[in-house]
């Protein structure tokens, strides 16, 4: 796999960094935009697995942190669901610009939400998969229960997530409730591939029976068994990559 760092302008206006992970041939079977899961980054140990696995079957893969996340500008704090879903569309718009065309979408958790949302805008776009996701954005609220009234009253909230503090604002709150997901889903007009795992603790496996249900053919279902929210199993991880791999080989 050849990897190469840069950067490029978000939604925000932030400079965003970015992976392209291209395979050893000259010659790809088209780019894989990719988006991560919520509070994570580009360089989730099993986003990794992911991409190499796909570079091996031949597809590019562009993978980024989103504004305020992981390596890229920005105040997380002002970011919210829809400004994702712009940065998605800033990062098929540079891809274009640099001639790796995004044929596929894949996003993990939130992520995966994301795509399904973005989906329509990028015309490129033939075929999307999704791991682990909501059929909701507003599934996130979850996770901010204990902080939920404070953040109404006050504004914002430093959260505690996957180990770290984040600052979430109202903003934020209101953004996942305006969001309506399934007319999106009802009419992606795309392939569709959904990765759930029927033990996932963090979004229930009830989340992909809906969306599955909600979309139109060709859509597929893959379970993946026992495999955790994050994929920290690198078997799992390498396993999504190369299942999509195969499957969208019908598609691009």
């Amino acid at each position: 796999m050849k990897s190469e760092k840069i950067t490029f302008p978000g939604s925000q206006g932030e400079e965003l960094a970015a992976r392209i992970d291209r395979p050893d041939q000259h010659t790809s079977k088209g780019s894989v935009l990719f988006a991560h899961c919520f509070t994570c980054s580009k360089n989730l140990r099993a986003v990794g697995h992911i991409s190499r696995t796909l570079t091996d079957h031949g597809m590019s893969v562009f993978r980024f942190d989103f504004t305020g996340l992981g390596e890229s500008e920005g105040d997380f704090s002002n970011t919210n669901f829809s400004s994702n879903v712009d940065d998605l569309i800033a990062a098929a718009t540079y891809m274009k610009q640099h001639e790796i065309v995004p044929r596929m979408l894949m996003g993990h958790s939130l992520g995966g939400a994301a795509v399904l949302q973005a989906a329509d805008r990028i015309a490129s776009v033939e075929a999307i998969a999704t791991i682990g996701a909501p059929c909701n954005p507003e599934h996130v609220q979850h996770l901010l229960t204990d902080k939920k009234e404070i953040i109404e009253e006050k504004g914002e909230a430093d959260v505690r997530l996957a180990g770290r503090t984040f600052t979430i604002k109202k903003q934020f709150l209101d953004d996942l409730s305006a969001q309506k997901m399934d007319g999106i889903i009802r009419n992606l007009g795309k392939a569709l591939l959904i990765f759930h795992s029927p033990v996932d603790n963090t979004v229930g496996i009830d989340n992909a029976a809906h969306i599955y249900k909600l979309a139109k053919h060709p859509k597929s279902f893959i379970s993946l068994d026992d495999a955790d929210h994050l994929l920290s199993n690198e078997e799992d991880a390498k396993y999504v990559g190369s299942v999509a791999a195969a499957w969208a080989d019908r598609y691009l």
